[in-house]
């Protein structure tokens, strides 16, 4: 086989993950500025408005391309490395992306120094998901499918369960499958919020891994298009029909709203914590066929998400600390003092945010292009600094 393809796939696979880390920031840059960002839920078909609505929509798409790109990537990583080569280092990246979460994201999301309260999100689902994926690497490939099947498909009976009269969750229940912000006291005043049960998304992981056979020399770049197509298409067929019935795969059912349109975002308003069935599917078929498409593109906009997608750790980093920095900016711009962000701190455990305080959408998106705009040069020079020192070992956990 040429270099020429092998050189295509892996550009498609840091392209798709360069997108979809630009459209994570719009996300988070809502969270951090509009003027709604806690005061409603965006897509509540009710309260919400279509621009609104498809701005958070849109970035359901970030965390499970993420994951199973991740587990894409492993699996390119297996065919260089030993079973125990890569179990080693699957477990110290674990360990590590754990760590990062708990002490810098966690940091970057409350800007609170005394670390009142520890989050887990999408850093710690790959971390605790790698660390798992490493001992199952060196079972048979059809076992390690088919325990992601199993995960993937099956998670959702656990909905059934959730729904019974008088069902309550307990940490390891949040910790496995339900989570959404549940807090957890640790010590004192400290508090540990899970927003990621890493069981679904360790499930995610295992068949983004198995999935990267289909970047290995057996198939042609023409083959592979046609393949990835094809899956492409039949996710968002099964989504469309799972959906339709609304009996199994996400924890909540669709209604018949006022008008079509309402109908409509209410049918594809799936569960993203934990992440359902329906949504894994409804998301991951869009991203394989975005895979496809992405193929044989090169041109300087490709370029662009190629960079932020080398460099997806340092830019995640980065541009938390960064958006939540210009939130500080803006919290004293509006006239607040020190004193006024020890008080709010009191109605949400976020420094610098004040309930309906904020900006409109218009300025939520020039501020996130303006973001954009500001990581591209750091993360060009650290993508220029890995490439040059690739005899250093701890630029593969960054």
């Amino acid at each position: 086989m040429s270099l020429n393809p092998t050189l295509k796939r892996i550009n498609s696979i840091d392209v798709l993950r360069g997108i979809v880390m630009v459209i994570m920031a719009l996300d988070h840059v809502r969270d951090f500025v509009h003027d709604q960002a806690y005061t409603g839920d965006p897509l509540n078909v009710l309260t919400t408005t279509p621009v609104l609505y498809f701005t958070r929509w849109i970035t359901h798409l970030c965390a499970p391309t993420f994951v199973f790109l991740s587990g894409l990537s492993i699996y390119m990583q297996s065919i260089r490395k030993s079973k125990a080569e890569l179990s080693s280092f699957l477990f110290k990246r674990g360990i590590w992306l754990i760590f990062v979460e708990l002490v810098l994201i966690s940091l970057a999301i409350t800007f609170n120094p005394f670390y009142n309260l520890i989050v887990l999100q999408v850093i710690w689902a790959i971390g605790i998901s790698m660390i798992i994926l490493g001992f199952l690497s060196r079972l048979p490939y059809k076992v390690v499918l088919a325990i992601g099947l199993v995960i993937v498909l099956g998670h959702n009976v656990l909905d059934f369960w959730e729904a019974e009269p008088g069902f309550k969750a307990g940490f390891w229940w949040d910790l496995f499958h339900h989570g959404l912000f549940a807090v957890y006291p640790i010590v004192g005043d400290h508090y540990l919020a899970i927003m990621y049960p890493f069981v679904p998304w360790t499930g995610l992981m295992i068949l983004g891994y198995c999935f990267g056979d289909f970047f290995t020399a057996k198939f042609t770049s023409a083959q592979r298009q046609k393949i990835l197509t094809r899956i492409g298409l039949c996710l968002l067929g099964f989504f469309v029909v799972l959906r339709a019935i609304n009996v199994y795969g996400d924890p909540h059912p669709w209604t018949t709203q006022a008008s079509g349109f309402a109908t409509f975002l209410s049918f594809i308003n799936v569960n993203k914590y934990p992440p359902s069935l329906a949504y894994m599917s409804v998301m991951i078929g869009i991203a394989i066929l975005a895979l496809a498409f992405l193929e044989n593109i090169h041109n300087k906009l490709t370029n662009v998400f190629r960079t932020f997608g080398r460099t997806a750790f340092f830019y995640y980093i980065l541009h938390f600390y960064l958006a939540h920095s210009i939130t500080a900016v803006l919290f004293f711009y509006r006239g607040h003092s020190l004193d006024d962000a020890m008080k709010a701190i009191q109605k949400i455990p976020f420094f610098f945010q004040i309930p309906g305080e904020g900006y409109s959408l218009e300025i939520v998106y020039l501020i996130w292009i303006l973001l954009i705009a500001g990581l591209y040069p750091l993360c060009k020079w650290y993508d220029s600094y890995k490439t040059a020192h690739k005899e250093k070992w701890w630029l593969s956990y960054l």
